[in-house]
């Protein structure tokens, strides 16, 4: 047992990956809390009369919560996180006498978030040693750590999760023995591989630019959309469409989200810290399908918050409606615990699922975003320009902002401000840019931009 130095050096690459290697072969990523783990953390709790106790997996970039006693926290950011402690110690880790100070982060992020002043954390190990989680446990109550006889208690409940872990991993591994048929339309590309984006994860190739969001009326900076690009170091820039799908479809979509969530909050902490003035900024980011059907989403928003410092109010979080209705009961739970942290709801591509009108009202949305198909097409007829109008009053009615995507002439420019249209976004003000060019657009007196201009534009 060692009382914790609370300072985490970075995980060897090559430990990493072989540590990742087991995790992924167990399958317990992007699954639900589950109850096998109950009894464990249950017992834990009562057996060291802990307020709270928690077992839970650790990817790259986030740690899944498996199961929870007392108070519950599905889920955490994995960065300086007490799993990378026992990780850095390749053991137990036990720390007591935590102040609660409002300076301290890191590690101690959950603790803030518990109201605990001790934690003990043990290891639970895979089949071939690599530390996959830690069973943890909390105290409210300031304790004198653990004899050598409670350590071994906690790490045998440990071992007992490892135990059902293990049996995973096979009964996973037999099932996967049988005959397999590729699927349909699953040939792709030799270039990316999913090897490609995992190493470009692992040398933080990836890189978030950023497209204002307007006032119409004034051309005031209001926001920000972050937009993710793969800056590879031979291939120049990367846009999205050329590696997405292929995130979606090997899993990576996830990591590579919970980095582009928690950039964006470093990076709106970031031009705070510049200028106070910067706190009315809005920051929005997307979230995918899977992102947005996990479990635990709200718990891991609000940690990053937290970790960052920065307001509810200040970040945005946008999804299709392709993303909301497979589950609609599912989407209507997620909707409202981010709501009640207090982030904005945009629904993004408004207009071209086949039943926005149906379920719009059932979901707790702040903004609507125009698609750019009907922004572009506005000047081409009466209606094309009665389906913005239409859209624009729908909002209006319902209490929502809404903001138009893909504004490329001074045409569509004037007929959104006719139409009463508030915020916009697209190539006439200015394209997705590095945070550097907009930190330099923010220094604009009052954010303002300048009149545009027409000119030659392609889609983003």
């Amino acid at each position: 047992m060692q009382q914790a130095a609370l300072e985490i050096a970075g995980p060897d690459r090559q430990q990493e990956a072989g540590r990742l290697a087991a995790l992924i072969a167990t399958g317990i990523l992007d699954t639900p809390p589950e109850s096998g783990y109950d009894a464990i953390t249950r017992l834990a709790a009562e057996y060291f009369q802990a307020d709270s106790a928690a077992l839970g997996f650790a990817d790259e970039s986030r740690i899944w919560m498996k199961s929870s006693w007392g108070q519950h926290i599905r889920e955490l950011p994995r960065k300086n996180s007490i799993f990378d402690l026992v990780l850095a110690e390749d053991g137990p880790v036990v720390v007591s006498g935590f102040s609660q100070s409002p300076q301290i982060d890191g590690p101690l992020l959950i603790l803030k978030l518990l109201a605990a002043t001790f934690f003990a954390a043990v290891p639970v190990r895979a089949f071939n040693g690599e530390i996959l989680g830690a069973l943890v446990i909390f105290c409210h109550e300031p304790r004198h750590g653990l004899a050598q006889d409670e350590l071994r208690m906690l790490e045998s409940l440990a071992d007992m999760a490892a135990s059902q872990l293990e049996l995973r991993r096979l009964r996973r591994a037999v099932a996967g023995n049988g005959p397999r048929r590729p699927r349909a339309g699953s040939v792709r590309a030799a270039w990316p591989s999913g090897t490609d984006l995992r190493r470009a994860l692992d040398d933080r190739q990836f890189v978030l630019y950023y497209q204002p969001e307007v006032e119409l009326s004034t051309r005031k900076i209001v926001g920000l959309e972050a937009l993710i690009r793969w800056a590879h170091p031979e291939r120049g820039l990367i846009p999205p469409m050329d590696f997405i799908p292929l995130a979606e479809e090997s899993g990576l979509i996830l990591p590579i989200g919970d980095w582009g969530l928690a950039e964006a909050c470093k990076q709106i902490q970031k031009w705070c810290s510049e200028d106070s003035r910067h706190g009315s900024l809005r920051v929005c980011v997307n979230l995918s399908a899977r992102q947005f059907s996990r479990e635990g989403l709200a718990d891991h928003v609000e940690a990053l918050l937290l970790e960052s410092g920065i307001s509810s109010r200040q970040l945005g979080l946008e999804m299709t409606e392709s993303s909301l209705i497979p589950n609609i009961g599912k989407a209507m739970e997620v909707l409202g615990a981010l709501r009640r942290l207090g982030v904005s709801l945009l629904m993004d591509d408004f207009g071209t699922g086949y039943s926005s009108l149906n379920y719009l009202h059932s979901f707790p949305f702040d903004v609507l975003k125009i698609d750019r198909s009907f922004v572009s097409r506005m000047t081409e007829g009466d209606q094309p320009l009665q389906i913005v109008r239409t859209i624009i009053e729908l909002a209006r009615v319902m209490g929502m902002d809404v903001v138009a995507e893909g504004i490329e002439t001074c045409e569509q420019y004037r007929l959104l401000r006719q139409l009463g249209c508030r915020f916009g976004q697209g190539f006439l003000f200015a394209r997705p840019l590095s945070a550097e060019a907009v930190t330099e657009l923010l220094r604009l007196p009052g954010r303002l931009l300048p009149e545009p201009d027409d000119r030659a534009s392609a889609p983003c």
